[in-house]
């Protein structure tokens, strides 16, 4: 069936089970709380929730009807909603569905590799880059090497390539990379991935691939297609606005897919309000356009504030921004910020003078630049 009808039965499908789901829940609130005691969702009123690379403008209005529908029936496991995303997924990108896998956010599918490939060896990656999920394998024995840090604090894709021998099982590099948010050049990293691959595996997250400016142009899902050994992750978690839904995936090989899946729960893992929502989204273009466009607004706001005090910002083409605060103290800076109800991240292992920020809704981006020179002040004094 095409991804588009599937589409158009399942939504049209679960609008007649909204009222009832949203009516079951509302009764069963009541009957277990009060208002007062419902427990907090987002962040709370007066808060600038900038510590998170999440957009703030999800779920998607289609989403949330999808949503609604979907957790009326939510005392039965996921069925035919996970292929049909599979599906969806396969189409857009020229591969089999067979080929993709899904789990909750892309945390799940990059574990699960993680895993697989400290069996076989280390995992090579750069100074800095969204390791979360290595470390997990590295709790069960693995090794994590990485190769210096560049003076421009970007992935030095040649040290790369001459740091890969027969120790190496995978390498793994996020582009855009978390937290500087810098892009590797499209045609360099797929030269990189070509020759890399005749030696080992290797992965590139691409969570924030949607919000570059030519995503067609800086994926390298096509190199999979070529026959390459290489794997691709994605996540719903980041331009359609579903982080707290759990949805994420990866393209891969038959083989690489069969490897993945081996170590993971597979569809079993899923929720069907989050794939619901998945589904609903996926081909919401109309949202993914104002999205992107409110998070590039307020990525050219925190560009131009922290330069004007004398900060120097990483050029990035992600939903935040890693901001060399010079000699000052990042976790200092993060609390002081915090004191004002603006929430940022704070120091990421070494990186004590590298503070990012996330691009939440425009009001709470607006804070943090209005904060900003008072609490550098503050620092300085």
């Amino acid at each position: 069936m095409n991804s588009a009808v599937s589409r158009r039965l399942f939504l049209g499908g679960g609008a007649t089970l909204a009222g009832a789901g949203a009516l079951g829940a509302s009764v069963h609130v009541a009957a277990a709380s009060s208002p007062a005691t419902l427990p907090s969702f987002g962040p709370k009123a007066g808060v600038a929730k900038l510590n998170a690379n999440e957009n703030p403008y999800g779920p998607s209005k289609p989403a949330l009807e999808a949503m609604a529908a979907a957790s009326g029936q939510g005392a039965y496991y996921v069925g035919e909603s996970v292929g049909m995303l599979k599906a969806m997924i396969a189409e857009r990108n020229g591969v089999a569905p067979e080929q993709v896998s899904l789990s909750a956010g892309s945390s799940g599918v990059l574990t699960y590799l993680a895993v697989a490939a400290s069996k076989q060896g280390s995992i090579l990656g750069p100074d800095l880059f969204w390791d979360t999920t290595v470390k997990k394998a590295v709790q069960q024995g693995g090794e994590i090497v990485r190769t210096a840090r560049t003076a421009d604090m970007g992935i030095d894709l040649d040290a790369m390539y001459a740091a890969i021998d027969d120790s190496v099982a995978m390498v793994q590099i996020t582009n855009p990379n978390n937290p500087t948010g810098m892009l590797l050049d499209g045609d360099a990293l797929r030269a990189f991935c070509r020759k890399a691959s005749k030696k080992c595996l290797v992965l590139v997250d691409e969570a924030y691939n949607e919000l570059t400016e030519d995503p067609e142009y800086n994926s390298m899902v096509p190199l999979i297609k070529e026959g390459h050994d290489v794997v691709v992750a994605r996540t719903f978690s980041k331009i359609y606005g579903l982080a707290g839904m759990r949805v994420g995936y990866m393209i891969a090989s038959p083989e690489n897919t069969e490897l993945v899946n081996r170590f993971g729960l597979g569809d079993y893992a899923m929720n069907q309000a989050g794939v619901a929502a998945a589904v609903a989204s996926y081909n919401d273009f109309g949202f993914l356009a104002i999205s992107k466009s409110k998070i590039i607004e307020a990525r050219d706001m925190v560009t131009q504030a922290t330069t004007e005090v004398g900060l120097t910002p990483l050029p990035s083409q992600t939903n935040f921004v890693f901001v060399n605060l010079g000699d000052l103290d990042a976790e200092i800076f993060r609390q002081k910020m915090a004191a004002r109800n603006v929430l940022i991240r704070g120091i990421y292992g070494d990186y004590t003078h590298w503070s990012r920020v996330s691009m939440g809704r425009l009001e709470d981006v607006k804070r943090y630049v209005k904060a900003l020179p008072a609490v550098l002040d503050e620092m300085n004094a």
